[in-house]
């Protein structure tokens, strides 16, 4: 595990400074009434509609009693460039509907590949779509995709599978307040493998919801790993590049 931890950081990232446009989301007046079909109406009417995005990464992992807090530019261009630059390009990645790639100047290694790792290690089938839903506050499948069935809970809606998957289970937790989604949960229970992602607080940024704070537990056995994510000095559309280029003479990572 001490050998992946840079990999690791990397790949639960893209499975997470104030700015006078953004302000902290707070929940205020509150819907329980709504049918299944509804709510999720509501949910889809909510989804950020930009061309990029751009913001700085807090990135905070705790593993095993350690601690480690790095800080990132992060880039995107909506559905088709996810992309991260340590300072001084120490580590860059970036992440295309076609392949997931990176490399670390620290120890001189790179990486390109599909989305295989990231399936394995979450469990679950993952491609560009289900990443960039997760980092933009999005349920990790589309909610009219399938038959789902509602109810409510502790002040929040709970949304999940009339009929479950056959290899793991899902559920999502719907705001009341704004209809995004408050935490998503995939759980494998004979793997005893358990996946949670919490959307701790939203930022409205030019009219968008957005994440502010993210928080992911992933549970394996005895083994868990917390993963925080926060965005600051989010701005919309600009006109932003994402350079990616591996450098000579790094050896590749193979998984």
């Amino acid at each position: 595990m001490k050998r992946y931890t840079p990999l690791l950081i990397t790949a639960i990232t893209f499975l997470v400074f104030n700015c006078k446009s953004a302000k902290t989301i707070s929940g205020k007046d509150v819907n329980l009434n709504l049918s299944t079909k509804q709510l999720i109406k509501a949910n889809a009417n909510q989804v950020a509609n930009f061309k990029t995005l751009q913001s700085k990464l807090k990135i905070t992992l705790n593993q095993g009693g350690k601690q480690q807090s790095h800080v990132v530019t992060f880039r995107a261009k909506k559905d088709e460039i996810l992309w991260i630059s340590a300072t001084f390009s120490v580590i860059r990645a970036k992440v295309t509907p076609e392949k997931v790639s990176f490399y670390n100047k620290l120890d001189n290694t790179y990486f390109e590949g599909n989305y295989k790792y990231l399936s394995d290690l979450l469990g679950t089938d993952l491609d560009f779509q289900k990443v960039q839903n997760l980092l933009i506050g999005e349920t990790l499948f589309n909610l009219k995709d399938g038959a789902y069935k509602s109810s409510v809970d502790n002040q929040s809606y709970v949304v999940e599978p009339k009929k479950n998957r056959e290899l793991f289970n899902i559920l999502f937790l719907i705001d009341p307040s704004h209809f995004k989604v408050k935490s998503q949960q995939i759980s494998q229970l004979e793997e005893l493998r358990r996946l949670e992602i919490g959307y701790v607080a939203y930022q409205e940024v030019d009219g968008q919801l957005l994440p502010e704070r993210i928080k992911v537990n992933a549970i394996e056995a005895n083994k868990e790993l917390v993963l925080n994510l926060e965005f600051k000095g989010v701005t919309l559309n600009d006109n932003l590049r994402f350079p990616f280029k591996i450098p000579s003479g790094f050896d590749e990572i193979k998984l």
